[in-house]
């Protein structure tokens, strides 16, 4: 993380002061209510990626795409993520300049000395602070879901669900019970055949 002093690096090498807007220290609570409210695709890439600390490789292979193609979905999740804990945030303006993002992004977070434009600062700092808090995270998302399953809303919705399944398999039984039977088969009526002639008179 850098110290207050330190300088942000555009792309051209140039020394760019982080904006006033510059994310400061959330709690672990921020992360997790954020990360609960986002898209659950957008939470899962970051929470494999920032939270387990799976490398970036290795994150794209489990989702079968490239690793240019994870760090774009890494850069969109984090800005959802930034902007839901961070207001001030902003998205990319362009296309390149999404994909300029998603490279430094992913570099940055690789290397604490990557050159970060000020407009990708909130993002960078908001997921180096999620890594850094990964212990926690996951500790307040494991709280999270055992609360979510002892409350009376959740209880409620299991009771339904179980007596959903109860009236299918009633409503099934009866059906089958209640089914037409088969008429008997009647003995059949056709001629039996008779043996071939001996030859006798």
């Amino acid at each position: 993380m850098p110290q207050e002093n330190d300088q942000w690096m555009g792309e051209d090498g140039g020394h760019v002061t982080p904006p006033e807007s510059s994310p400061s220290r959330p709690p672990p609570q921020a992360f997790v209510r954020a990360l609960r409210e986002m898209e659950p695709r957008s939470a899962a890439v970051l929470t494999r990626r920032l939270v387990t600390g799976a490398s970036l490789g290795d994150c794209a292979r489990f989702y079968g795409v490239t690793d240019e193609a994870l760090s774009v979905m890494l850069l969109r999740a984090a800005v959802s993520l930034t902007r839901n804990v961070f207001p001030g945030a902003r998205e990319p303006a362009t296309a390149e300049e999404e994909s300029a993002w998603a490279r430094m992004l992913a570099a940055a977070l690789e290397r604490e000395a990557a050159p970060v434009p000020a407009g990708l600062v909130p993002v960078v700092e908001a997921c180096r602070r999620l890594r850094a808090l990964s212990g926690d995270v996951t500790a307040g998302l494991e709280a999270a879901t055992r609360e979510d399953q002892a409350s009376p809303q959740r209880r409620r919705e299991d009771w339904l669900r179980r007596l959903a399944v109860m009236a299918l398999l009633a409503l099934t039984a009866y059906l089958y019970l209640s089914r037409p039977e088969e008429p008997a088969r009647r003995p059949s009526t056709a001629p039996q055949p008779t043996a071939p002639d001996s030859g006798r008179p």
